[in-house]
């Protein structure tokens, strides 16, 4: 190690530890063909004692908030000064990837054996805070974990969301685990933002760029935004196949069809105006219990993720929508409802914490490509409350939100190394 490297120049055993992490998750988390640990189930909770384990093992402190959030905490030489954080959420999707939200609490924890190892003291405490329930695929409500920290998670999404296996409440889950949720539907808060001095997110890349340019890490620049519908409706009328004519028909499936191509005619319009923009249609279906062969549909539910890294265009789709439903259903003799929509705000990043990434990492030659996050994130909640922060981003094979998830061990210790570059530097 020359002094040029310094705290980030031999990783080895860090990159060891974080591939056995990595291992252990899987093994105790599979569920073919890929991992699932859902929110405030039992892989999550796995997860979660795996990282306490470990802090214990490095001397941490750790604590857990009112909705299970974990902090790990390495103290710092002035105990009273704002923290840096470094975080990312534990559970997955249904038959997830293995990488998605735990390579950032691993390689805080990486990070922290790093400072432990060098017998090096931070200025301030470094917390790694391993995070609830970032994925709605079990609970349709965004940053439920984040949220819950800073005293942000509406009461009524304790009670009114129901976890999609279980049928049951989010409350019911927390308290289920042990924690609080009577603590937060009051609006308790456990973090405080000028406590945060800044907050930090190691992440997979969950889209193709970095390998398409060839380049280990990503350097973020701004989260998008999003707007999700989980329970659009088009309510026609079931009749039979053969002997309605066209003209007479309340066709829900054709209904639907014209809604959606009119969502991608918008999405094209926007991508011609140069504007940042994605539309998913997730979900679309027939009632299984009604539909067959010969019945014209009379019933079609389906799913709406609408994203940019700007607001006023996502409220702007929003009305958009909203006459396009009318119309449509209007010409077609149906009902077309949109439904309740949830919309996570857009999150600029710290410019200050970019260039210092940019400057550790010319400085250790790690290569990486300044980019924004078409996906959500947790960090996008603390910048919004006004935290300084910055993301990382590691290359990932075959995209995310699928068991192919393929993250190179090298790359990830590229992105430590920066990660460690960065504490070093702050101090």
């Amino acid at each position: 190690m020359t002094a040029m490297d310094g705290l980030a120049g031999r990783l080895e055993s860090e990159i060891e530890l974080a591939d056995r992490l990595f291992a252990d998750l899987r093994e105790h988390t599979d569920d073919p063909p890929g991992v699932t640990r859902a929110s405030f189930g039992a892989g999550e909770r796995y997860a979660h004692a795996r990282m306490a384990a470990l802090a214990r093992e490095l001397a941490l402190e750790t604590a857990t908030d009112f909705a299970g959030n974990l902090y790990m905490t390495l103290p710092g030489r002035d105990r009273a000064a704002p923290r840096i954080m470094i975080g990312s959420h534990l559970d997955s999707v249904p038959h997830g990837g293995n990488y998605d939200g735990a390579a950032g609490v691993v390689a805080g924890m990486a990070a922290l054996a790093r400072l432990r190892a060098a017998g090096w003291t931070p200025r301030q405490d470094i917390t790694v805070m391993g995070i609830r329930a970032e994925e709605m695929s079990w609970f349709p409500a965004h940053y439920v974990g984040s949220r819950a920290a800073f005293g942000l998670l509406p009461a009524d999404v304790l009670d009114g969301c129901l976890r999609v296996d279980t049928g049951r409440s989010l409350a019911n889950h927390m308290r289920e685990e042990g924690f609080d949720p009577d603590a937060l539907r009051r609006g308790k808060a456990y973090l405080e933002p000028a406590a945060i001095r800044c907050y930090l997110e190691p992440h997979i890349e969950q889209g193709p760029l970095l390998v398409k340019r060839d380049v280990p890490v990503g350097i973020v620049t701004a989260i998008w935004g999003n707007l999700r519908y989980k329970h659009c409706r088009v309510a026609g009328e079931y009749s039979h196949a053969g002997a309605v004519p066209r003209r007479h028909r309340r066709d829900a499936v054709l209904a639907a069809v014209d809604f959606v191509q009119a969502l991608e005619e918008h999405w094209l319009e926007r991508e011609r105006a140069g504007t940042d923009f994605v539309c998913t249609v997730g979900e679309l279906y027939t009632d299984a219990i009604h539909h067959t062969i010969t019945k014209i549909p009379g019933d079609v539910r389906f799913t709406m993720d609408i994203r940019s890294d700007d607001n006023a265009v996502l409220l702007a789709t929003r009305d958009h929508l909203t006459g396009l439903a009318r119309r449509i259903a209007a010409v077609r003799n149906v009902e077309i409802e949109l439904g309740p929509y949830t919309n996570a705000l857009p999150a600029r990043l710290d410019g200050a914490l970019q260039a210092q990434l940019r400057e550790q990492a010319a400085r250790h030659g790690i290569r990486t490509l300044d980019m924004a996050s078409g996906a959500g994130h947790d960090c996008a909640v603390f910048a919004n409350q006004g935290v300084p922060c910055a993301m990382i981003f590691v290359r990932n094979q075959h995209g995310s939100h699928n068991a192919n998830e393929a993250m190179a061990i090298a790359d990830f210790g590229e992105a430590l190394r920066l990660l460690v570059a960065l504490l070093e530097t702050l101090g």
